[in-house]
This record gives C-alpha cells, structure tokens and sequence, in this order.
C-alpha cells in the first residue's frame, strides 16, 4: 500500500467548546501503488481536510497516516523530504494557486529548488530540460515559459499548475475539485489529460470531488 489511513479524525477547536468543528471523522482507507481513488462527498464534509493531512499539509488530531510504510502525521517538516518530493497536488482553482508574480518557468521548477527537494537523487537536476517536458506533457509549447498566469486562460492555467505537480516526478497526484472551477467547454479537455498523464507515468491518483461524473471518468 502507498497510504494507509487509520482511524483519522481532525477537529478544530477543542472538543465540547460551542465553535469546534469536527471535520473529518473517524475515517480509514487503503489506497494501493497506480490506483485511481476517488473520495466523494458534498460541500464542508471534510473532502479537502482529509486530503491536506494525506499531504502533511495539516495534522490529524487522532490516528495515524502511513505513506509507503512511514508515518507522515507529527513527523517536523524536514523529515519529509520524500513526501514532499512523492507525493503533489492539484488545486481546485489555479487562480489563487499560482503566483501572479511568479512566471510559468519560475513556477513550473519552483519545486525543483525546495530545499528539501533539490538535492534528493530522485528529483531532476536539469530545470530547463524538465521544464519543455512538463510544458510538452500537458499540451502548452515552450514559448509560454516566459508568461504570468494572467495571461492565460483557466483551462491553460490548471494545466501549468498540472505541470508544476509533473515537475518533480511524483509518485502519486492529489487532485483537489481540479475542474470545478473550469468552463463546462475545457473539463472534459482537461479530465482527460489528467487521465493520459496518470497512465503514461504510472501514478496514483487520489481525486476529490463532488461530481460523480467526474469520478466515473477518471477513477478506479
């Protein structure tokens, strides 16, 4: 198994306070190396928490999460190198997920010179290279390197920040509500790139959503 989920709760504010949110509750899941996980479920019902913790992103307040064998909950961010460089996301609107100041070359290679990224042997060396190979991944040409994320539309922007998850070649893609925020017209475009890419680099795929057309599409 590449993660293992066991028992996982996150509450927000402490129990039996009248503002405490208990948010994600109780869950256990296995999700096994190439699979296409798709989790479900309506608006606050803690989809995006449970995903944030998967990522180290945030901190269950009871039970443990096992990446490959580790466990990834309370461990200090420079433990999790591995992680960090394994495991990517997919955010729901690129909007805010891109910095505006940040070119796309910048923000394609941006994980390639974390410090607790750069100098693992499994992470190119070569930004440049890698860049053209991203962009080329996921249908943009090279020549828009040198652009800002305004000049683009939404379905090109999602696919910059698709490349950007590409970049460090991860083992598996977390992809937080990645269309919802795209016209109806580039979905089903930028549905089925996530679906190319899943396969050509053999990864595992955990997607979230509330369409369950969405998840028909793509996941196992």
């Amino acid at each position: 198994m590449i993660y293992e989920v066991a028992g996982v709760s996150r509450r927000y504010g402490r129990q039996g306070d009248p503002g405490s949110v208990l948010a994600v509750d109780d869950v256990s899941m296995s999700v096994p190396s190439g699979q296409r996980l798709g989790i479900v479920g309506e608006s606050g019902s803690g989809k995006s928490t449970l995903i944030r913790m998967m990522a180290a992103l945030d901190r269950p307040t009871s039970g443990e999460i096992r990446f490959k064998g580790d466990p990834v909950s309370g461990r200090p961010e420079r433990q999790l190198g591995g992680l960090r460089a394994a495991v990517q996301l997919v955010f729901q609107d690129p909007r805010s997920s891109l910095d505006p100041r940040m070119t796309v070359a910048d923000i394609v290679t941006e994980p390639l010179r974390s410090a607790l990224l750069r100098n693992r042997p499994d992470v190119p060396r070569d930004h440049r290279a890698r860049l053209v190979e991203v962009l080329d991944a996921v249908g943009l040409p090279a020549s828009m390197a040198t652009r800002f994320p305004h000049e683009f539309s939404g379905g090109q922007r999602q696919r910059v920040a698709i490349a950007r998850a590409l970049a460090p070649k991860p083992e598996v893609l977390i992809a937080d509500e990645p269309v919802s925020a795209l016209d109806v017209s580039v979905r089903a475009q930028v549905l089925n790139l996530l679906n190319e890419l899943v396969a050509a680099h053999q990864l595992t795929l955990v997607m979230v959503s509330h369409d369950l057309e969405v998840i028909r599409h793509v996941c196992d």
